[in-house]
């Protein structure tokens, strides 16, 4: 939705057009803008998810409310990160939507008056209030003959003891949906406590536990079986899901890590929820690193993750690990040209989002794993390609990829050394020494090593002197341009630093500058 903004817009203004959905996601649009474009129309459901800081919460209810077929019909709204009020964050506005079916609010400052003012909502069936600042949810009871699917996803500010919070939802008989994962942040045993119960939740047929702390098969299959009709439980980071009852199979869906079935579950689940997303995805490194068949569908699930947290280091890390996975060797020419098109265009996005992530806060320092295993799976393929002299779009990719990868980037750069990159880009050269564009990848990587002055003595090669000083010469360009950068730095640290013989270093000198004064003459 980024094309849509207060211009564009406008083509929504008068009666040409008859809304009754509206998608409004990251727009930038104003409050007035809002108001003239949508409110005059028959809506039925609105998302208007993470628009732009200058309309709030606020805003949007006031639009609507000012139609009053809105006020009566309106079923479903999506609020999801977005400010309440700029001027009175308590400021009560819920209750002008009486026809209110399906409410999500979840990522905002939304308190527990908020939830009061909500919860009196006389069709109010469905409410997310995740990641909100509600501290007591004792005001459900208010909705407790008309509530049917309630997620409370990493409410981080519940005051409330796990004794006082099943007490609330043993009087919710009617919801069919519950959903009080976590993030693993917290060691409250309220899962477990919660599938101890036999006479709660009567009617759910889905329970999402996902991320909560001791949770066992056993206690998981006993609650079910006492509710034969339940379709869905929720147990990705969690300690179960690995019994042949729980392995998603059959009937019963389940997301977790324990095998393809509960990943993929995951993945579709959580798109929208980073942590549980990197959990699923480096699940899924593990089982696509043996990986035979092609498999699109799980491709394009890794893509949907990448694309909802493009700024999320972990997210892209584990991704990328994925992706070589799923398109290493003969996988990616079985896999639609469209969608390997989306995952070049997401990988190379997050070398542009994090050209410096080896700048890592402490606590991102695990990640590292994460990085050299991308590291050692392009180098694999690199290997089989060459082993194969075979140069396709793979090798080429991959080796874009590697260039990318270790630009200013000392921690990739040590990682290609000590997995005997240096060796195996030398074969790379020797075997095809009339493919201009592998040679320019493969010294445009080397020159970010050279670049490196820690890693100056793994190149005082001299069979690695030998062939970039003949590259020196070459017809192409691009070619000569990198092997004199490689050799321009190795010689700039003096020849104290210089370990090779000093007739080689002289001779290399009179070579750049004779190479420099040829290309200067030709421009």
């Amino acid at each position: 939705m980024r094309l849509l903004n207060d211009g564009t817009v406008g083509i929504f203004r008068g009666n040409q057009m008859r809304l009754k959905r509206a998608c409004i996601r990251k727009a930038k649009i104003s409050a007035v803008a809002f108001r003239k474009a949508f409110c005059h129309h028959k809506l039925v459901e609105l998302d208007a998810t993470g628009v732009n800081a200058d309309i709030t919460i606020t805003d949007i209810i006031s639009g609507l409310g000012s139609n009053k077929w809105i006020q009566q019909n309106l079923q479903c709204l999506v609020l999801n990160s977005l400010t309440l009020s700029l001027e009175d964050p308590y400021e009560r506005c819920f209750s002008q939507l009486s026809g209110l079916r399906a409410l999500s609010i979840t990522n905002v400052l939304f308190y527990n008056e908020d939830l009061a003012d909500v919860a009196s909502l006389p069709r109010l069936e469905s409410l997310d209030i995740s990641n909100t600042s509600v501290t007591d949810i004792t005001a459900l009871l208010t909705c407790k003959d008309r509530l049917k699917s309630l997620t409370m996803h990493h409410l981080k500010c519940l005051k409330m003891t796990t004794t006082q919070i099943l007490d609330v939802i043993r009087e919710l008989k009617y919801l069919n949906h519950l959903d009080i994962s976590d993030d693993k942040q917290f060691t409250s045993d309220i899962a477990l406590r919660l599938l101890e119960q036999k006479d709660i939740l009567p009617n759910l047929v889905s329970l999402d536990i996902s991320g909560r702390k001791h949770v066992t098969d056993k206690a998981v299959q006993a609650f079910i079986l006492q509710r034969p009709t339940m379709q869905f439980v929720g147990l990705l980071a969690t300690d179960a899901g690995y019994s042949e009852f729980l392995t998603g199979e059959g009937n019963l869906k389940v997301s977790g890590e324990a095998n393809e079935t509960q990943i993929s579950e995951a993945l579709k689940r959580y798109s929208e929820r980073a942590f549980f997303v990197r959990e699923a995805l480096f699940h899924l490194f593990s089982l696509t690193h043996v990986m035979e068949k092609t498999k699109p569908e799980i491709l394009k699930l890794v893509v949907v993750g990448m694309r909802n947290h493009p700024l999320n280091l972990p997210v892209q890390l584990a991704a990328s690990a994925c992706v070589f996975n799923l398109t290493k060797q003969d996988l990616a020419a079985a896999m639609p040209v469209r969608l390997l098109a989306d995952v070049t265009h997401l990988l190379l996005k997050a070398m542009e989002h994090f050209p410096n992530h080896q700048q890592l806060s402490t606590e991102q320092t695990a990640q590292l794993g994460a990085e050299l295993f991308i590291v050692r799976q392009l180098l694999q393929i690199v290997k089989q390609k060459t082993n194969q002299n075979l140069v396709d779009t793979t090798l080429k990719f991959t080796l874009s990829a590697l260039w990318n990868l270790t630009d200013e980037s000392p921690t990739t750069c040590r990682h290609f050394i000590e997995n005997q990159g240096l060796e195996l880009f030398m074969r790379v050269l020797e075997s095809f020494p009339s493919e201009s564009s592998i040679q320019q990848k493969v010294l445009g990587l080397l020159n970010n090593i050279a670049e490196v002055k820690e890693l100056h003595s793994e190149l005082m090669w001299k069979d690695f002197i030998d062939h970039i000083s003949k590259l020196l010469h070459s017809v192409e360009v691009e070619v000569s341009y990198f092997a004199a950068g490689i050799i321009a730095h190795l010689i700039s640290r003096g020849e104290q630093a210089w370990t090779l013989s000093r007739s080689q270093r002289t001779s290399l000198l009179e070579q750049l500058v004779a190479v420099y004064s040829s290309a200067y003459g030709q421009l």
